[in-house]
C-alpha cells in the first residue's frame, strides 16, 4: 500500500492547482448560504478545513468549532489565517478519536480524496453525529457543464474520469449525485436534501480570468447559483445534507 503524503497533494501541479480564486471567492459563500437553512445550532466539526478559507465563514457562525486536516502544513497555515477559538486536530479521518459529538459536520471538496469514503462516512454516522445532528457534504460535480465540454474538447476521457493532474492532489474519484448518494446510503445516512450549488459552464482557471474584469457582476453570480437550485446536475459542486440513519 503506497504511503501518501497529504502535504505534498495540497502543492499545484503543472496540470491545476489545488484551490482557485473561484473557490474563495465564489464557491465558499455560496456553499455557506446554502447551508445556512439546514444549520442546527450549537457545535460544527469540520472535515478537511485545508488552509482555513473556508473555515474563516463557518467561524462567523459558530462559536464551537472543531477541524480536523491531514496536511500539518495546511493546518498550520489555517490556525495563523483564523486565530484562535477554533480546536484543530492534524490527523486522517481513519484514525482520529473525538471525544464529542456535533450538532453539524461539514465535508467540502474532500470525499473525493478518501482511500475508502463509504468507511469515514460511516464514521460520521455512528460515532460523531449528534442526536438530530446534519452532515453537509459537497463534492465536485462530474456532469457539471465545464466538464462536459472537457470531455467533447477530448480533454478528458468521460464525465467522471480523474485526470493525472487530479490524481497528483489525491483525487480517488470523480462524483455525481447518483454516486454520491450511493455512498451516503452504503453508510446508512438519511439523504434529506439534494441540490447543486452555483451553475458552471467555464473551468475553474477561466472564471479566475474574468473575476478579475468588470463583465461579471454580483447579480450575474447570484443567478448562476439560483439556477443551480433548477438545474442541480449541472452545477459546479453536488450537495447533500444528511442526517443520521439507524
Amino acid at each position: 500500500m503506497t504511503v501518501r503524503d497529504f502535504n505534498k497533494e495540497i502543492v499545484d501541479n503543472a496540470g491545476r492547482s489545488y484551490f482557485y480564486g473561484f473557490d474563495y471567492d465564489v464557491m465558499h459563500p455560496f456553499m455557506l448560504k446554502s447551508f445556512e437553512p439546514f444549520f442546527n445550532q450549537g457545535s460544527l466539526l469540520e472535515l478537511g478545513s485545508f488552509k482555513g478559507h473556508f473555515t474563516q465563514l463557518l467561524r462567523t457562525r459558530f462559536d464551537d468549532l472543531t477541524c480536523v486536516e491531514a496536511s500539518s502544513d495546511a493546518i498550520e497555515e489555517a490556525k495563523h489565517r483564523v486565530g484562535g477559538g477554533v480546536v484543530f486536530i492534524n490527523s486522517l479521518f481513519e484514525q482520529v478519536s473525538l471525544l464529542k459529538r456535533y450538532d453539524n459536520i461539514v465535508m467540502t471538496h474532500v470525499l473525493e480524496h478518501l482511500d475508502n469514503p463509504v468507511a469515514v462516512l460511516k464514521r460520521i454516522n455512528d460515532e460523531w453525529l449528534a442526536p438530530g445532528g446534519r452532515l453537509f457534504l459537497v463534492c465536485p460535480n462530474a456532469n457539471a457543464p465545464s466538464r462536459q465540454i472537457a470531455v467533447k474538447m477530448g480533454l478528458i476521457t468521460h464525465n467522471s474520469a480523474v485526470t493525472p493532474a487530479e490524481a497528483e492532489h489525491g483525487h480517488r474519484c470523480t462524483y455525481s449525485l447518483d454516486t454520491l448518494e450511493r455512498d451516503a446510503v452504503a453508510a446508512r445516512l438519511n439523504v434529506v436534501h439534494r441540490s447543486g450549488i452555483f451553475f458552471k459552464a467555464l473551468a475553474n482557471f477561466q472564471w479566475d480570468r474574468l473575476l478579475q474584469t468588470d463583465i461579471i457582476s454580483k447579480e450575474y453570480l447570484e443567478g448562476c447559483y439560483q439556477l443551480g437550485q433548477q438545474y442541480p446536475d449541472l452545477c459546479s459542486s453536488i450537495f447533500l445534507m444528511c442526517e443520521h440513519g439507524d
